[in-house]
């Protein structure tokens, strides 16, 4: 098992440019002394257990029915070669066949079929599933990583070795995830792969370069730092001082042994799966063992226009592993009552599949209805919620907005969703709107 351990002055300013820090701009940012704004108090709400969040992003969306949505009644122009359905440990709900080791764990998620906000293009969905908002009003709304990382970080005592907001391994790339906040609640991006060994974050341990090699240099720049040795007590200073720290700490010191999978036993290295993806969900369950407050799997891929099938088929498999056993594992290491695990994509892909040429089998943007689903933190486990039509193509009962996905969740955290956010014009704006819908999942809540 793990080890259980896991500005004023120019020269000062060329200091930290050619050495560690700018590798790590959110605590950069934070250890600069960007002031601290007031504690939001009507962005605090009763806390329910839930400490730590892992999304799960299927970045290009995935098809609802081949995972959790399967339709083999719906024939072949639906449904493709995938039309057996499994039952899970949870009564009622069943998954494509392909999906065989959540099936196990399927007690401790909910799905819900009912998602939908229709909308066809990546941009504008992705968007509206991060926070909620539609585009249009002047205003960049920061997704819900940024919001917890607001609540739940530094602004509110954060003291962990990593960043309170991570993404594994590339951001987004639709939209500025921290929005109006600003770059104090941009997530870090890790960068690299944790399924190579070692995982070297990128822009934190140089290629090539040692750890002796890199202590070395930071010797000769603070042997230089003749600004900063006549200047103590500077209190800018000072603060560039712990800002460095902090970035050599992840180069060096024990926040980097966090990225080390070598300490974790082969049998579950392989139990996860010894892919990328795979190996990102073992990362994120050891990046909330060490406190880090919400952890992006950003899993590309799942734009199937074309030859659909052949994508699944290689995909399906990995997906199973990775979250089955992340959920497995949370679990035995009692971190699943105040973990949320959710995942989503920014919309599902057509239901009827498109056989003809250039496409040979492929999917569509599909907004109209689509899948996700939650789990840990609270969140009771076992149900479906809401449902889609004969073919998936509409939602047939019990409509869930983003909006009222991400507002269950920001509930489960202890952040008030009908609470406020600064927006950078001395305005405060709430975290979440209302909709014309059931709401938030009182039924799983």
């Amino acid at each position: 098992m793990a080890d259980g351990s896991l500005a004023n002055g120019i020269s000062r300013r060329e200091l930290l440019k050619t050495g560690a820090a700018a590798a790590v701009g959110l605590p950069l940012a934070q250890s600069l002394g960007v002031a601290a704004e007031q504690k939001a108090a009507s962005g605090d709400a009763p806390s329910t257990g839930a400490k730590a969040v892992i999304e799960i992003w299927m970045w290009g969306g995935p098809s609802h029915l081949d995972t959790f949505d399967p339709k083999p009644k719906a024939g072949s122009d639906y449904c493709g070669p995938y039309n057996e359905v499994i039952s899970t440990v949870a009564d009622g709900m069943q998954l494509n066949s392909r999906l065989p080791l959540m099936a196990k764990q399927a007690d401790k998620f909910s799905l819900i079929r009912s998602m939908t906000h229709g909308v066809n293009a990546h941009e504008t969905a992705s968007y509206l599933m991060q926070t909620g908002r539609s585009p249009g009003d002047g205003q960049v709304y920061p997704c819900i990583g940024s919001v917890v990382s607001k609540f739940k970080g530094y602004d509110h005592g954060y003291k962990g070795l990593l960043p309170p907001y991570i993404v594994l391994t590339q951001p987004h790339g639709r939209f500025s995830e921290e929005g109006f906040l600003g770059p104090r609640y941009k997530p870090f991006s890790t960068g690299g792969d944790p399924n190579r060994d070692p995982f070297s974050v990128q822009g934190i341990i140089a290629k090539g370069i040692t750890d002796a090699r890199q202590q070395s240099r930071r010797d000769l720049l603070h042997s230089l730092d003749t600004l900063g040795k006549a200047n103590p007590n500077c209190r800018d200073f000072k603060k560039l001082d712990e800002c460095e720290e902090a970035a050599y700490s992840m180069i060096l010191g024990d926040a980097r042994k966090v990225f080390d999978l070598s300490s974790e036993p082969d049998a579950l290295r392989d139990q996860y799966g010894r892919h990328t993806f795979g190996q990102s969900c073992l990362t994120a369950r050891r990046l909330v063992e060490h406190g880090v407050k919400y952890i992006t799997i950003n899993c590309k891929g799942w734009d199937t226009h074309k030859r659909h099938f052949n994508e699944m088929n290689q995909k399906m498999p990995q997906m199973d592993q990775g979250i089955a056993t992340l959920f497995e594992d949370l679990a035995q290491r009692g971190l699943l009552d105040s973990t949320i695990v959710w995942c989503s994509g920014e919309f599902g892909r057509t239901p009827k599949v498109l056989w003809k040429e250039p496409w040979n089998g492929g999917r569509g943007h599909h907004g109209a209805c689509f899948s996700a689903f939650v789990g840990g933190g609270g969140f009771t486990g076992g149900h479906v919620v809401g449902a889609s039509d004969d073919k998936g193509m509409e939602v047939a009962d019990r409509p869930v907005y983003p909006q009222d996905f991400l507002g269950s969740i920001y509930d489960k955290l202890g952040i008030n969703p009908e609470g406020t956010l600064p927006n950078g014009r001395g305005e405060q704006v709430p975290i979440t709107i209302a909709t014309k819908g059931k709401g938030r999942l009182k039924e799983i809540m």
